[in-house]
C-alpha cells in the first residue's frame, strides 16, 4: 500500500485543521440566532473567523489537537498492522509539521515524548467488516471537552434535577446534568455522544463513537431520535451559550444509542465534544492505500466563509491594557469588559503552576499577565513560530492560582471556563483580573502574538514550558474581576435555576 502513508498525513492535516460543512452549518445557523451586540455573538464570530484563518493557513483550528483515536474497518485479510504503523509515522510527522501540538505524556514521568507517539498513543479500534474498501474515520478530541465527559449510574440523585430512575426519563435528566455541568470548560456550544447500558468501560466507547455521526443525521430508533431532539431543545434553554457567557446556543447536537446491560447495572455514558468538533473519514483502495473518497466532506465543492467580514469588528469601547500591569488598571475593570492586551505576557500551564508552588519563577511575575495556555510552536532557525495559540481550561489551575497572585504578584490570568471561589477572594485581595479569551480559537490568538521572546522551563514540554510572548490587540473579555464579581457564578447559578424548571418537564 505504498500511497497510505501519504493518504493517512492528509488525513491528519485536513482533520486538525478543516472543520467539517455539518458542523460549520449548525454553527453558523447558531450564530444567526445570537442576540446582535451581545457576549455570545461576539464569541460566535470569532470562533468563525477562527475557523476560516485555520482553513486558509493550514493551520490548527485548536491548539489543543487532542487524542488522535481512529475507528478503522477493514475488509478480511488487510493487514491491519501495517495500517497502524503507518497512521504513527503519518501521527508524528504531522507533529512536526505543526498541523498537530505534541500531547503524548508518560502518565508516570510525566515526560512528553514530543512525537504524539507513546503506549496506547495514539487510539485505533479495528473493526472487520465486508465491504470491498478500507474506511478510516479519526477524531480529534481535546482534552478540555474529555475532562466534561460524565458516566451516571441509575438511580442517582442529581443536582437541581432530583431523582433520576432507570427509564428514559431519567437518561434524559443525567444528559442534561451532564450538559449544565460542562458549562463553560468544554467549549460550549458542544455536542454530546450518549450510550444507554453496557459496562463502565464499553458504554464510554460507544458514547464516543456516535460523535461520528453526522449533526445532520436521524436515530433509526424513533424512541431515541425523539429523545435526541428534546434533549437539543431543552440544553439550548439553559442559558449557557458559547463559552459560557450565557446566550442561546449551548448544544449542537445530541447523538444516542444504546446497549444491554447487567440487571444490576444501568449506566448512562456521555462524551462531551467542544465546538472544534474535528472528525473527518477517508475510504482507501485496500491494494494502493490511495484516498478514494471522503467521510462527512467533499473535496470538490468550494469552502464556504464562515465570518461575513474580516477580522473582528471593535467597538472603540475595549480598554487597553498595557502590561505589566497596575493594580489602579485592575481595579477599574469590571465583569463585561472587552479588553485589548498590548505588551509582553508568560504562558503557564499545570506544570508550571505546580513548578511555582515549590520554586521562584524563571521571570519577574510582578504586575505581569499569565496567560493559561500550550501553544503549538515550531522551530525555524533560532526563532520559534507560533502556529496555534488558544486558551486551556482554568479550572485544572484553581488549587494553584490563588497562591501565585498572591506570592509572585501576577495582575491578570487569561483562560477559559472561569474560576473558583479561592481564586476570586485573592484577585479581590490582592487586586488582579480574570480575563476570558475564546476557547478553541487558536489561530485567532496566534495572530495576537508578534513575537516569541523566550522560553523557560523546556523539560516540560512544548505545551507545558513558560513562552514569554509580545502581543498586540490581544482581544479578552473580563468575566472575574477585582471586586468579586464572576460572570461563572452567575451563569451556573442562572442555568441551574433553567435546568430546574425542566425536573418535570
Amino acid at each position: 500500500m505504498q500511497f497510505l502513508f501519504d493518504s493517512l498525513l492528509e488525513l491528519i492535516t485536513q482533520t486538525s485543521v478543516n472543520l467539517p460543512p455539518d458542523v460549520r452549518a449548525v454553527m453558523a445557523a447558531m450564530l444567526e440566532r445570537e442576540e446582535p451586540g451581545s457576549k455570545a455573538e461576539q464569541a460566535f464570530k470569532i470562533i468563525a473567523g477562527n475557523v476560516d484563518m485555520a482553513y486558509e493557513e493550514e493551520g490548527p483550528i485548536c491548539q489543543d489537537t487532542g487524542m488522535p483515536t481512529f475507528l478503522i474497518h477493514t475488509p478480511v485479510g488487510v493487514n491491519q498492522l501495517e495500517i497502524a504503523r503507518q497512521a504513527r509515522r503519518a501521527i508524528a510527522e504531522a507533529t512536526r509539521l505543526g498541523k498537530l501540538r505534541p500531547n503524548s505524556v508518560d502518565s508516570i514521568t510525566g515526560k512528553n515524548t514530543g512525537d504524539n507517539l507513546g503506549v496506547e498513543t495514539p487510539i485505533f479500534h479495528f473493526e472487520q467488516w465486508e465491504g470491498d474498501e478500507i474506511e478510516v474515520r479519526l477524531i480529534l478530541k481535546g482534552g478540555g471537552c474529555e475532562n466534561m465527559n460524565a458516566q451516571y449510574s441509575l438511580p442517582c440523585e442529581l443536582d437541581h434535577l432530583g431523582r433520576a430512575d432507570r427509564d428514559l426519563e431519567g437518561v434524559r435528566k443525567c444528559i442534561l446534568h451532564a450538559i449544565w455541568k460542562a458549562q463553560g470548560y468544554g467549549c460550549a456550544p458542544g455536542v454530546v455522544g450518549v450510550c444507554i447500558g453496557s459496562d463502565r468501560a464499553h458504554g464510554y466507547t460507544l458514547a464516543k463513537y456516535q460523535l461520528f455521526r453526522p449533526l445532520d443525521d436521524v436515530n433509526p430508533d424513533p424512541q431515541l431520535a425523539a429523545l435526541e431532539a428534546r434533549i437539543l431543545e431543552e440544553a439550548n434553554k439553559l442559558g449557557i451559550g458559547p463559552m459560557g457567557f450565557g446566550g442561546r446556543g449551548t448544544l449542537m447536537g445530541c447523538k444516542i444509542t444504546a446497549a444491554n446491560r447487567l440487571p444490576a447495572s444501568f449506566f448512562v455514558s456521555v462524551a462531551y465534544e467542544c465546538w472544534a468538533y474535528r472528525r473527518l473519514g477517508v475510504r482507501l483502495d485496500p491494494a494502493s492505500g490511495a484516498i478514494l473518497g471522503w467521510i462527512y466532506r467533499d473535496p470538490e465543492r468550494p469552502v464556504e466563509r464562515m465570518a461575513k467580514e474580516t477580522g473582528f469588528p471593535l467597538s472603540g469601547r475595549e480598554v487597553i491594557l498595557r502590561t505589566p500591569l497596575t493594580e489602579e488598571a485592575v481595579r477599574a475593570l469590571r465583569v463585561g469588559d472587552v479588553v485589548l492586551i498590548q505588551g509582553e505576557i508568560f504562558t503557564g500551564r499545570d506544570a508550571v503552576h505546580a513548578y511555582l508552588m515549590k520554586n521562584a519563577p524563571p521571570v519577574d511575575l510582578n504586575g505581569a499577565i499569565l496567560y493559561h495556555c500550550g501553544p503549538v510552536m515550531l522551530k525555524q532557525g533560532e526563532e520559534w513560530i507560533i502556529k496555534a495559540a488558544g486558551p486551556t481550561t482554568s479550572s485544572r489551575e484553581e488549587p494553584y492560582q490563588a497562591d501565585v497572585i498572591r506570592r509572585y504578584g501576577v495582575r491578570g490570568v487569561i483562560g477559559k471556563g472561569g474560576m473558583g471561589a479561592r481564586t476570586a477572594a485573592a484577585m479581590k485581595e490582592f487586586g488582579a483580573v480574570y480575563l476570558h479569551a475564546i476557547g478553541g480559537a487558536a489561530q485567532f490568538y496566534a495572530r495576537a502574538v508578534e513575537k516569541v521572546l523566550g522560553v523557560h522551563l523546556m523539560e516540560f514540554g512544548i505545551p507545558e514550558a513558560m513562552w514569554h510572548l509580545r502581543v498586540k490587540d490581544f482581544l479578552a473579555i473580563v468575566t472575574m474581576d477585582a471586586h468579586g464579581n464572576s460572570l461563572h457564578a452567575q451563569l451556573e447559578e442562572a442555568s441551574g435555576q433553567a435546568l430546574a424548571t425542566l425536573k418535570g418537564a
